[in-house]
């Protein structure tokens, strides 16, 4: 007996309306067309697939056998399986034969038993399959399983589901054997409701808390979202990808930088050892610039790396949850953890990141030489030249990426810690030290002796940067100070008693707040200083901002909450009362 004639003596009520399924956007064909090896799709699909391939594709697959072809297939619509396709809808729509095709009603045919809504007629069911037999192609797919591959079908959105819609001429044929029952009605939940993203039994469909939403067969829903984690494990692998070649490029550029520091400083101490010993704190001065340097380097390399390997172990713990999720055959799971998995993760643009120094352009190194010539009248410069040109590309001031991690901070002072004498401005700005006391509350948080303000802004984490404008002033003193520091009578500063500042006096002795005071060199005279601090590595550095220079770093452990410390110290008669002024971060691009 022929295959037809097995087809044709089955019972009707086994054509289901898988048969008439494009495999691709998984509903009742439109427009069917015949691929050379036998597989048919819908016209719109089976283009829309091929054509996503971009500029990019070589050759034209078979979604289904994976068949590839050279040149593009030349598609015609298949006439006969669409004619078959119509007479289907119809017969699913109305639950009987149309008019004219097959005889009059469901009494006509003498079924035995009376056919039940959804069934066809054995009439029908010979006719179709007679014109099956007519196809150019006779191999007519059979849907996929849930477990063979399938590539990624085409952006789609089924209909809306309707009540009078059947799903196959005998039910839903494509729930599993036991599905999980309705807790309500103790029937299969074979829908889905993407109204309310949850799935439903056909009793639940009916009533008035899902009436009118779009409900679908919960596993075609589930072939489609399945479907869509392909498309999100490649975005994922692409970024895991970029940020693995980023990772290399950094380790090759601190390779370079480390090796070229080791270069500069066998040069530096090579024409250092030439000179007498006079010459002996310059060069103690050139090697501490290419330290820091070196330094600077190391430290944006290591954050950068740190900030990369979260990143990548983020997105990898991403990508295993998702090819778990992929493999899993509970769609009810699935579905609930499909839309968390699915959203495109925020992830940083890493492709103008890079690590970058003097060091590995030999610039100390030739400035070193270049200064020797002119010896003793220049070598007092050479510090500060060698500073130029190493701190071209660190933080001296902020740049757009510096303003993108907001290191810059929006300081103003609060007037309740500020001593008597001192004069605050109305926006919180400027600050001056008066001739006399005012008559202002004795509240715990104010200075009573020494003539100093905090700012209202306290940093416990991140990096945060503001400039202060201190002019001709010959007094003054700028930092850092914890929150619980004493207030009160006679103070000690120093980092172990929580205050870490800068101090000018007398208009030429600079030094920073140790126990002992560290006394600076400083060579040009900042009219501006710019305060860095990062509370999480414990840095805070200091900046003449005109020169674009390093005055002082200073590493300590910030436990406790800091705030911006200032003091114009007392006007000494008028020589001293220019007010310290919090400016404005230039925005240079």
């Amino acid at each position: 007996m022929s295959s037809l004639t097995l087809a044709m003596a089955m019972p009707a009520t086994f054509l289901s309306e898988d048969q008439f399924t494009c495999s691709i956007c998984l509903e009742v064909f439109n427009n069917p067309v015949s691929t050379p090896c036998g597989h048919s799709f819908c016209q719109a699909c089976i283009s829309s697939y091929w054509d996503g391939g971009g500029g990019a594709i070589k050759f034209y697959q078979c979604p289904l056998c994976k068949e590839s072809y050279r040149e593009r297939p030349e598609l015609h619509i298949n006439r006969t399986l669409k004619e078959i396709t119509e007479q289907f809808k119809e017969i699913a729509d109305i639950g009987e034969p149309i008019n004219g095709r097959g005889g009059g009603g469901v009494e006509d045919h003498h079924l035995s038993p009376p056919q039940r809504p959804g069934e066809m007629p054995d009439t029908i069911f010979a006719e179709m399959m007679t014109r099956f037999q007519r196809l150019p192609y006779p191999d007519v797919p059979h849907p996929q399983s849930p477990n063979e591959h399938r590539d990624p079908p085409p952006p789609y959105s089924p209909p809306p589901y309707s009540p009078s819609r059947r799903f196959t001429l005998s039910g839903p044929s494509d729930s599993s054997p036991n599905p999980p029952l309705c807790p309500i009605h103790l029937r299969g939940l074979e829908f889905f409701c993407r109204t309310d993203n949850t799935c439903v039994c056909c009793i639940c469909v009916e009533t008035e808390e899902h009436r009118g939403h779009s409900v679908i067969p919960a596993k075609r829903e589930w072939h489609i979202r399945k479907s869509q984690l392909g498309i999100a494990e490649v975005e994922l692998k692409d970024l895991i990808r970029e940020r693995e070649r980023k990772v290399e490029e950094i380790h090759n550029s601190l390779r370079e930088i480390r090796a070229a520091a080791e270069r500069e400083t066998d040069g530096a101490v090579g024409v250092f050892s030439k000179l007498i010993s006079s010459l002996e704190r310059c060069q103690a001065e050139v090697l501490e610039v290419l330290e820091m340097t070196r330094r600077a380097a190391e430290h944006r390399a290591q954050g950068l790396l740190k900030e990369l390997e979260e990143e990548i172990a983020e997105l990898k713990q991403r990508s295993t949850a998702l090819s778990q999720l992929a493999v899993s055959d509970d769609y009810i799971l699935f579905l609930k953890t499909f839309p968390s998995l699915s959203t495109p993760p925020q992830a940083k643009d890493w492709s103008s990141v890079s690590v970058v120094s003097e060091l590995t352009s030999g610039g100390i190194l030739r400035t070193v030489n270049q200064m020797m010539e002119r010896f003793q009248e220049e070598m007092k410069k050479l510090p500060e030249v060698c500073q130029r040109s190493s701190l071209g590309q660190s933080v001296s001031r902020p740049n757009p990426k510096v303003r993108r991690v907001q290191e810059y901070a929006d300081i103003t002072l609060d007037a309740n810690t500020a001593h008597p004498r001192l004069m605050i401005s109305a926006d919180g700005k400027q600050v001056h030290c008066g001739d006399n006391h005012r008559s202002v509350s004795d509240n715990p948080e104010r200075f009573d002796r020494v003539v100093c303000v905090l700012a209202s802004q306290g940093f416990s984490s991140g990096r945060h940067y503001w400039e202060v404008e201190v002019g001709g002033k010959t007094d003054w003193d700028l930092g850092v100070a914890r929150r619980s520091i004493n207030r009160k009578g006679k103070i000690t500063v120093s980092p172990a008693h929580g205050y870490w500042f800068l101090s000018l006096r007398d208009r030429t002795d600079y030094a920073f707040r140790t126990e002992p005071s560290t006394n600076l060199t400083v060579s040009l005279r900042p009219s501006r200083i710019g305060i860095y601090v990062d509370c999480d590595k414990g840095l805070l550095s200091f900046y003449n901002v005109e020169a674009r220079l390093l005055i002082y770093t200073f590493t300590d452990i910030f436990s406790d909450t800091i705030h911006a410390f200032f003091s114009p110290c007392t006007n000494k008669s008028g020589r001293n009362e220019a007010p310290l002024i919090i400016c404005p971060v230039a925005m240079t691009e």
